[in-house]
């Protein structure tokens, strides 16, 4: 059982233990004065340790590694994004994600009608492709959080640097432990949902909150081709795109995550193939498109997004037209950094975290790992 699951709900101040900075009645007397900004006081009482499990895998690549070998790597784990080692400096230098293989894939595709820079990439390994995004001016630094930075600062972080992976590094051995996800975050938060008090702008619908994409939400028809898809995901900054039919309804969502898939099947020569086409790549059971309706509450769309442990809904109409996009990020956004109440936390409040006897395994297989149980590196051969 866990410390929270035991107690009785009245009893929220037993969420948060006292510290030597803030006494258990001052801290009651935050959480009675600051209910509508309960979650954020939650994430800064629990430290980014607290999501480290105990039990998982952490896949690392060398530079040196073939970008080709990376994203088969990358399939063959069942991962979104791995950290890259510099076995040179021995330290951490970056990651490879999805959209860097949509970058490159994009960049080399578009040289010339042959498609020759699709072959000159996969004689290239990871250092060679880091030193022309390097040129272009797009190397991204590595953006790391540390085990002891609270939870709070982890949603600062992912939302302020819009990133959808932070690792979680040890500076004093130099080791990642895990990688915090926004799906990781919430899926923390929803785990201890009914033990906190609950807002009353949970009731609320996310539209009227501010929370979503309402407008100008980006589709493409079944017939839009792939390499049409991959650019707007670069030049949008978009996650995934709504398929829609000739009568604007949804009937599916190619996200960035599919177009891994393509390194799986070795079909990434051909991007003139439509994205409908391309969907039939999927290595992964397909449970359908994620909806909800424009009048769910904030928590129904919570519960719905946790439970089908997708990053997004599409928020539909009566004709299962796209009427917005209501993603984690925008979510946790809200809920953590800028309650809808307009409620502001003091960034001097310090309250430490219980100690929980029950470990947060599970909570999510994608992207979250730990370097103390098992780390597959993959080096250059």
């Amino acid at each position: 059982m866990s410390a929270l699951s035991g107690m009785a709900r009245e009893d929220n101040s037993a969420l948060f233990a006292s510290s030597s900075s803030v006494g258990l009645s001052e801290i009651n007397k935050i959480i009675f004065e600051n209910q509508e900004a309960v979650y954020s006081l939650f994430m800064k009482a629990h430290k980014c340790y607290d999501l480290i499990p105990t039990s998982s895998k952490l896949v690392v690549f060398d530079i040196e590694l073939p970008v080709k070998k990376a994203f088969f790597a990358l399939v063959y784990n069942g991962v979104r994004a791995a950290p890259l080692y510099d076995s040179k400096k021995q330290e951490f230098v970056g990651m490879l994600t999805i959209t860097d293989f949509i970058s490159i894939l994009h960049k080399y595709y578009n040289r010339n009608e042959n498609h020759d820079g699709i072959k000159e990439l996969e004689e290239q390994n990871i250092a060679q492709w880091r030193e022309q995004f390097k040129e272009d001016g797009k190397l991204k630094p590595l953006i790391t959080i540390d085990p002891q930075e609270s939870l709070y600062k982890a949603v600062q972080v992912l939302c302020a640097e819009k990133i959808h992976r932070l690792p979680v590094l040890d500076s004093s051995t130099g080791n990642i432990n895990c990688i915090l996800t926004h799906k990781r975050i919430q899926k923390f938060l929803f785990y201890y949902l009914t033990d906190l008090p609950r807002p009353t702008f949970m009731d609320k619908r996310p539209r009227d909150l501010g929370i979503g994409c309402w407008e100008n939400v980006i589709t493409i028809s079944v017939n839009t081709p792939l390499i049409d898809a991959m650019k707007l995901f670069l030049e949008k900054r978009v996650s995934a795109l709504p398929l829609i039919d000739g009568n604007g309804s949804v009937v599916d969502i190619y996200a960035k995550f599919d177009a891994i898939n393509l390194a799986a099947d070795k079909a990434y020569n051909n991007l003139d193939i439509t994205v409908q086409e391309a969907l039939q790549h999927r290595s992964e059971w397909f449970e359908g498109v994620k909806k909800c309706k424009e009048t769910d509450s904030l928590y129904t769309v919570i519960e719905t997004i946790v439970k089908a442990e997708v990053h997004r809904l599409i928020v539909t109409d009566e004709q299962d037209r796209v009427v917005g996009i209501i993603s984690l990020s925008d979510i946790l956004k809200h809920l953590i950094l800028d309650p809808p109440s307009g409620i502001k936390i003091n960034s001097s409040i310090k309250i430490s975290t219980i100690i929980q006897d029950e470990p947060m395994d599970g909570v999510e297989s994608d992207g979250s790992m730990s370097l103390n149980n098992h780390t597959s590196i993959f080096a250059a051969t």
